[in-house]
């Protein structure tokens, strides 16, 4: 079938179509010239099942839900139709976030060529950059907040206690359309790395979100290279359609809760040890290589051992995760010569002899972490922070729909009344 043909037998819009190709919902095949796509008939007939998407206005049931932010194709993530990778190569993540955001480059950033990118990138907006700081008495809150947790609290602890506080100094909070939101994204994504505990006196809110998250996470000085290395990081993980934690943030969006609690809702999903927190495990494993020696040993230890090895493979990318190999080509490149990135390397050498799946990007952040030698649990705290920029996103587009994702459930209980 036609794309026309699929999304008319399913009642929706080709995005919608679009978008169960990327979920793996549905399969396509496409033109050698890769312009069309055709459909299994088979496969649209038990989409159009009942409790599969109908005809007419979506109901709130409909999970599937239509969005412009980011695509899953030919290998890669695509965010607003623009390589991931490539945005990561020449864009920063605050550009990124706001590229997210509204669909343009803040002034006076220069937009790369369409070919360099891989498609057509419209001009920087007017004006100049707006700021990314929060007030200094919602930092003050925040900092008060995550001051008062053990000293053994991980980065992503801190986040969520912080993200609470932050909320509770902005009045204004509720304001809901497109600008009040985008500012309320720049002044929590800030609050949110600010408010981490710094070996030094606490940022003063100048400088990129990345160099202050590293002030947050490492007491190593920054090199620029490595910083540069962490930023692009943040690009890659802004955003990954509708993933666990997003569908956390939609719910939350989709009936008016503010950013604030978007990003809490975010935020409390993202922890999960199949989601953001994989690369915990992952930074023990490497701690406990310790040396490139010892890479074989320590994993043919854990596979005798019956447990698995988190950080290879990802059911979306069969090929290879691209973020992963995007970013530890660059570590590689800006570490070259540490005994840490030996270890990280020694590592993935290991488990290519077994066999193993590439690395994913959980893999990736871990090595990042480990290589800049950052505080335990640092991976998932950059996850966390990168993909806040996402889960607004996505809640603009939903304070935009306007309507609430209600799912209903299929009652597998005894008969009412029985």
């Amino acid at each position: 079938m036609s794309t026309a043909e699929a999304a008319v037998r399913l009642g929706v819009k080709p995005a919608t179509l679009y978008a169960y190709v990327s979920r793996g919902l549905l399969g396509r095949e496409r033109s050698s010239d890769g312009r069309t796509s055709t459909f299994d008939p088979a496969e649209i007939d038990r989409l159009a099942r009942p409790g599969r998407a109908r005809r007419g206005r979506r109901p709130a049931t409909d999970l599937v839900v239509p969005s412009a932010l980011t695509a899953i194709d030919q290998g890669r993530p695509w965010y607003r139709g623009v390589a991931v990778t490539d945005l990561a190569a020449t864009r920063t993540f605050e550009e990124v976030a706001e590229w997210l955001w509204t669909g343009r480059f803040p002034a006076p950033a220069t937009a790369p060529s369409g070919a360099a990118l891989g498609g057509t990138v419209p001009a920087a907006g007017p004006g100049g950059p707006a700021p990314w700081q929060a007030a200094e008495a919602a930092l003050d809150a925040g900092r008060r907040a995550q001051a008062a947790l053990p000293r053994s609290a991980l980065p992503l602890e801190r986040i969520r206690v912080i993200a609470a506080a932050l909320a509770a100094g902005d009045e204004l909070r509720l304001e809901l359309s497109p600008a009040a939101v985008t500012a309320a994204a720049r002044s929590l994504i800030a609050g949110l790395v600010d408010c981490l505990p710094h070996p030094g006196p606490p940022p003063a809110g100048g400088g990129s979100i990345a160099g202050r998250l590293w002030g947050g996470l490492s007491t190593v000085d920054p090199e620029p290279g490595l910083v540069g290395v962490l930023d692009a990081a943040l690009v890659l993980l802004a955003d990954h359609e509708l993933a666990a934690s997003t569908v956390a943030a939609r719910v939350a969006a989709s009936v008016r809760a503010d950013p604030y609690a978007v990003v809490s809702a975010g935020l409390a999903t993202v922890s999960g040890t199949l989601h953001g927190g994989a690369s915990l495990g992952i930074e023990a494993l490497l701690d406990e290589v310790d040396r490139p020696e010892r890479a074989a040993t320590v994993v043919g230890a854990r596979l005798r051992r019956g447990e698995r090895l988190r950080g290879f493979g990802h059911r979306l990318y069969p090929d290879g995760d691209p973020r992963a190999g995007f970013l530890l080509t660059r570590l590689r490149a800006t570490a070259a010569g540490s005994p840490r990135m030996a270890v990280v390397d020694a590592l993935l050498e290991a488990t290519t002899r077994r066999g193993l799946p590439e690395p994913n990007v959980d893999l990736a952040l871990a090595a990042l972490a480990h290589v800049t030698a950052m505080t335990r649990g640092a991976a998932e705290a950059i996850f966390a922070v990168a993909r806040a920029a996402g889960w607004i996103a996505h809640a603009l587009e939903e304070y935009d729909r306007n309507i609430p994702i209600r799912p209903r459930a299929v009652y597998t209980g005894p008969a009412p009344g029985s």
